[in-house]
C-alpha cells in the first residue's frame, strides 16, 4: 500500500481545518507547530521533507496539545536537539510517550509502519529503544481502555476508511 503525504493533508485539513482552525502543511528540514498570526489565518502543523511519518508524529503532538498550548509556537514545549545526555534523554521520552503512543494508533488505522524514535543519534549514550518501545505500548494500552480523545478518534476512523483497515484492537499493537 502507498501512502502520500497529500493524502493525509487532505484527510486532515478536511476534518479539522473548519473547526479547529489547523492546517497540515508540508515543509522543509525540520518540522514546527506555528499558530496562527497577523499573516497566517490558520494554525499550522508543517511537518518535514514530505516523509508521512513526520506528519502523523507532528499531528500526534498536536492531538496532545490542549487549548492554551495549542497557541504556542511549538505547543510551548521545550526541545533540547540530538546529542542529549542520559538525564535530558529521560526527560525527552517521558514526554515523548503520550505522542508516540498517538502516532502509533494514527500509524495502524493507516496501515502504515510504525518505529518509535528516540531522537538521539548523536547523543553521549545508546538510548534503550526496547524499554521505550514498551512505554509506549503500554501507553497504548491505556488509551484503549479509558478510550481514544476525540481528535485521535476523528482521524483514525478517517485513515481506517480512506486505506480500508479494520477497526483496531489493542491486540495488533505487537512490539518488534
Amino acid at each position: 500500500m502507498s501512502h502520500h503525504y497529500q493524502d493525509l493533508i487532505n484527510i486532515f485539513n478536511h476534518i479539522f481545518l473548519p473547526e479547529y482552525n489547523t492546517r497540515l502543511e508540508l515543509g522543509g528540514d525540520e518540522p514546527i507547530y506555528l499558530p496562527a498570526d497577523e499573516t497566517h489565518a490558520n494554525h499550522r502543523i508543517i511537518f518535514a521533507r514530505g516523509f508521512y511519518a513526520s506528519a502523523l508524529h507532528e499531528i500526534a503532538h498536536w492531538c496532545v496539545a490542549g487549548p492554551k498550548r495549542r497557541l504556542l509556537e511549538d505547543f510551548g514545549y521545550w526541545y533540547e536537539p540530538d546529542g542529549r545526555t542520559e538525564s535530558a534523554q529521560a526527560e525527552f521520552e517521558k514526554v515523548e510517550i503520550r505522542p508516540q503512543a498517538y502516532e502509533w494508533i494514527l500509524s495502524m488505522s493507516a496501515g502504515f509502519p510504525f518505529t518509535v524514535s528516540c531522537d538521539n543519534l548523536n547523543g553521549e549514550f545508546e538510548p534503550d529503544r526496547l524499554a521505550f518501545m514498551n512505554k509506549v505500548h503500554q501507553e497504548v494500552g491505556r488509551i484503549f481502555v479509558s478510550g481514544f480523545p476525540l481528535r485521535v478518534s476523528l482521524l483514525s476512523d478517517a485513515l481506517r476508511q480512506f486505506y480500508n483497515q479494520p477497526e483496531l484492537d489493542y491486540s495488533m499493537f505487537e512490539i518488534k
